[in-house]
């Protein structure tokens, strides 16, 4: 049966849905005091006379953040102070900022204002993942292709959607066929949401367009989403619930951050004697808060040096141990 196991420290907690040693989903989660399902102290500072939908900004349990809101009682004024729960976390686009989202709270709130549990806070907490196992989702997070028998998908996210791309040979409907499944695997390995573009080979036979997107609903069939048919240009769009960034959105916006907190956790597991060294890109380096290497120290008993090489790309960081 299936399981939720989940490992955190240095500023995420990594969460793996497992069979057996299969590998069936990731979330990943970055600490933080405005994520999913935190209840928020904040002031109305901008809605329009007769709407709902309003700007707020935090004042608890941290100050600063603005948060879109559609459904504030009538007598929610500009500068009152309303509680609200958080359901997607500010996020971090090229080019742009995506305000958090969150619904009205208040003292008694509506049954369907009550989130659901956080996947990440069930299952097992273990001191560590499986070998291996999140090394490969990260990788494939970081590489953003997963190969597949017979052709490629490139995933890319941008501001509009995050475009899955299909490349490869034989036939259209073959290569769409044997896509389907690397589909499903990136999507919950990814932990996709929002909307999501997958552009097919254009088919040409109306059957075998349905063909193919009735493979992609059995895949996806226990994944909670709504998804368009192929139309003729071989293009079909998913929208699925967006409460935190995916973990393709982490390293594609945020690489320095995501490779800092990648090497804490590849340092924290390197054995030997001596002390510890880290080698990683100044970005890197600059990532790296100073309470992890205090951590780093406490758990591994090393001592823990850092040095820098502009020259390493930014996963390419390596820990290792060396004499005192």
């Amino acid at each position: 049966m299936a399981k939720w196991v989940h490992e955190d420290s240095f500023g995420e907690k990594r969460a793996l849905l497992m069979e057996g040693d299969e590998v069936l989903a990731a979330r990943l989660h970055w600490f933080s005091k405005i994520c999913a399902g935190t209840i928020a102290i904040a002031k109305v500072t901008h809605r329009r006379k007769g709407s709902r939908k309003a700007i707020c900004t935090t004042t608890l349990p941290e100050a600063g953040h603005e948060v879109e809101v559609p459904d504030l009682p009538r007598d929610a004024s500009e500068g009152s102070e309303v509680r609200l729960m958080i359901h997607r976390e500010p996020m971090a686009e090229r080019g742009r900022y995506k305000r958090a989202q969150g619904r009205y709270w208040g003292d008694k709130p509506p049954a369907d204002a009550i989130p659901d549990e956080n996947v990440l806070g069930q299952g097992e907490q273990v001191r560590r993942l499986p070998n291996g196992a999140w090394e490969d989702v990260w990788s494939l997070a970081s590489e953003g292709e997963l190969a597949f028998a017979g052709g490629n998908l490139v995933m890319t996210p941008t501001p509009a959607m995050t475009l899955l791309d299909i490349d490869g040979s034989g036939s259209p409907r073959e290569l769409s066929l044997a896509a389907v499944p690397a589909i499903a695997q990136a999507i919950r390995w990814l932990d996709l949401g929002g909307n999501i573009g997958i552009d097919f080979p254009t088919i040409e036979a109306k059957a075998e367009r349905k063909e193919v997107d009735e493979a992609l609903a059995e895949a996806l069939s226990d994944w909670p989403h709504e998804r368009t048919a192929m139309n003729g240009f071989g293009f079909v769009q998913i929208v699925a619930r967006l409460e935190v960034p995916s973990l393709l959105h982490r390293l594609t916006f945020s690489p320095a951050k995501a490779c800092a907190r990648f090497l804490m956790r590849q340092a924290e597991r390197t054995e030997g004697h001596g002390a510890l060294l880290l080698t990683c890109h100044p970005a890197v380096k600059a990532a790296i808060e100073e309470a992890w290497i205090v951590e780093l120290e406490t758990l591994s008993g090393k001592q823990v040096r850092i040095e820098v090489d502009p020259k390493l790309a930014l996963e390419a960081s390596q820990a290792q141990i060396v004499e005192r």
